[in-house]
């Protein structure tokens, strides 16, 4: 049973890569199940803790006030364990009804409640609590939500989360450094990308750039789309991926681009390696997951936001690495794209093979990004 939440699409695609990971693994000897506990089985007011992130998460300064004021464990602790007294009979239910072996949480507010419900439990009924284990989906700068020193194996992408986990109270054996859990599409035999162009409906011979919003189709996509078409016309093709935000589809549906620019508008996707490996390189906020993915395919990034706070450190790991530039303002995105695929075509082959080759090792952590991560930090 994977706890997670539709905040975002990170947690999501992490619970669904690892069900398909235990699917590669084993075919059909486990039952892997994706929940989210607070939307589907929590009470009013709880169940609407997930619909507000989208809300707090373009109001930077609240988001701030709410993720920090939250970061110290003699905050969070006694309010999640409020909240729980509000909570433990559906989430007891909920356990109940899924029957879990194992439980798996890929979600920083999906510790504390879950565990406690499952030793209330296993109290109750004369017997071990069901195994748990935490996957930290987050790439650099992690809440300290993520960590419970009650779990039973948490799972971190770097050695810096490990250390984060250490601080918060966790053991060395309790914690293996891991990667991030992605699709197995993206480790898989992919089609040649004049094929997927074709399949996906591109121009095989243009410059081709991936725009993505996110799973709530967040950032300045249709002003970035005027800049490329400003800036390059019908010099380039832009696929951009919209998310969840259909009134921003419905939008760029019914305008056109007098540059020329060729643009592919999509929803949510469940096929991002085919798109990922049909285009040259990547616009993006800072989400980990797409980071690295990114960098599976071997496209090089330019990151264009992030979330405040959980994404911010992500934003030096790029850049520090050489894996690709940051830039917020459309206009210069434009020019970006501009010079690799044209006179900085040398720059844009260099980060393309960093990529490509880039693992996510202790060096590539230190020491520029250690101080811009930990940077205001509780």
């Amino acid at each position: 049973m994977v706890l997670m939440s539709d905040t975002g699409g990170g947690h999501r695609a992490s619970a669904e890569a690892l069900q398909a990971g235990f699917e590669q693994l084993y075919g059909d000897e486990y039952q892997v199940d994706y929940v989210d506990i607070w939307s589907n089985h929590t009470p009013y007011p709880f169940n609407q803790l997930p619909k507000t992130y989208s809300f707090m998460v373009r109001n930077s300064l609240m988001w701030r006030i709410g993720y920090y004021g939250q970061q110290p464990r003699f905050i969070h602790v006694p309010t999640q364990t409020i909240s729980s007294l509000f909570v433990s009979k559906q989430v007891s239910a909920a356990f109940d009804k899924y029957q879990p072996d194992l439980v798996v949480s890929v979600h920083p507010l999906m510790q504390l409640v879950p565990l406690r419900v499952l030793r209330q439990q296993a109290r109750k009924g004369g017997r071990t609590p069901v195994p748990f284990a935490t996957v930290v989906t987050d790439l650099t700068t992690c809440h300290n939500t993520w960590f419970h020193p009650l779990v039973d194996r948490c799972f971190v992408p770097t050695e810096y989360c490990k250390r984060s986990a250490l601080k918060n109270g966790l053991k060395e054996d309790q914690i293996t450094v891991h990667g991030l859990p992605i699709r197995p599409a993206f480790s898989g035999k992919i089609a040649s990308k004049n094929s997927l162009r074709k399949k996906l409906g591109l121009d095989r011979h243009l410059p081709t750039a991936l725009l993505i919003g996110g799973g709530e189709g967040m950032g300045a996509i249709e002003q970035t789309l005027d800049a490329l078409d400003d800036r390059l016309g019908g010099a380039c093709q832009v696929v951009a991926i919209c998310g969840r935000n259909k009134a921003l589809i419905e939008r760029l549906q019914n305008r056109d681009f007098p540059g020329g620019l060729k643009v592919k508008l999509c929803g949510f996707v469940t096929n991002m390696a085919e798109w990922m490996s049909a285009c040259d390189a990547t616009i993006t906020k800072a989400g980990p997951g797409t980071i690295a993915e990114a960098l599976i395919c071997g496209l090089p990034l330019v990151l264009n936001g992030f979330i405040p706070c959980q994404e911010e450190g992500n934003v030096p790991f790029v850049v520090d690495n050489k894996l690709g530039r940051f830039e917020r303002k459309p206009e210069r995105i434009a020019r970006i794209l501009e010079g690799w695929f044209g006179d900085s075509r040398e720059e844009f082959l260099q980060i393309a093979e960093q990529a490509r080759k880039f693992e996510m090792c202790e060096e590539a952590l230190e020491p520029k990004f250690l101080e811009a991560a930990t940077a205001g930090c509780c």
